[in-house]
């Protein structure tokens, strides 16, 4: 008997974009406005300034097949704010995201999720009468490894950034001056 698989497992796939926009008013909501009009799905976004004010770089990462993925980069391309817009591969990248994670912690307890922080190089940020914050800065598997790692404690809340990321080395880089 023949099974069939589900499409998510078989065609979907995550690109990781960087866009270089002109810091102007609304640009996220015609970015974000694209995606929702075309039914496109956004794992995560982030935005902040560049060494030139004018210019914001976002990252988006979005998941489709090749053909969804690859008319996202063209339907980006077209919107009138976007300087720039190229596609972070991960071999040639680095991407961190930062994590905050409340977790109940007793004072006995506290030692061993410490440990595991240490192990992490996360930091505890904040104490509290039955609890700690634990910032967590790192590529986003370092991240969802320390969380399945302390899952034996009640984690009250998680707030992640999202990626960014930038290209290695000095190759390509796009000046963030408007055209």
């Amino acid at each position: 008997m023949k099974t069939v698989q589900n499409y998510n497992e078989v065609d979907m796939k995550r690109k990781v974009f960087q866009i270089l926009v002109e810091n102007t008013s609304g640009v996220l909501s015609r970015i974000s406005g694209l995606f929702s009009r075309r039914g496109y799905s956004i794992e995560s976004i982030t935005c902040g300034d560049t060494a030139d004010k004018a210019v914001s770089r976002v990252t988006i990462v979005a998941s489709g097949d090749d053909e969804i993925l690859d008319q996202i980069e063209k339907q980006l391309a077209k919107l009138v704010d976007v300087v720039d817009i190229r596609e972070l591969k991960p071999d040639e990248s680095v991407y961190r995201e930062l994590a905050l994670i409340k977790v109940k912690a007793e004072t006995s307890e506290r030692v061993g999720l410490i440990t595991l922080a240490n192990t992490f190089r996360a930091n505890v940020i904040d104490v509290s009468n039955h609890g700690v914050i634990v910032e967590i800065t790192g590529n986003s598997g370092k991240i969802n490894a320390f969380i399945d790692l302390i899952s034996g404690y009640e984690i009250l809340e998680i707030a992640r950034t999202g990626i960014a990321g930038l290209r290695r080395g000095t190759d390509g880089v796009v000046s963030p001056k408007i055209r």
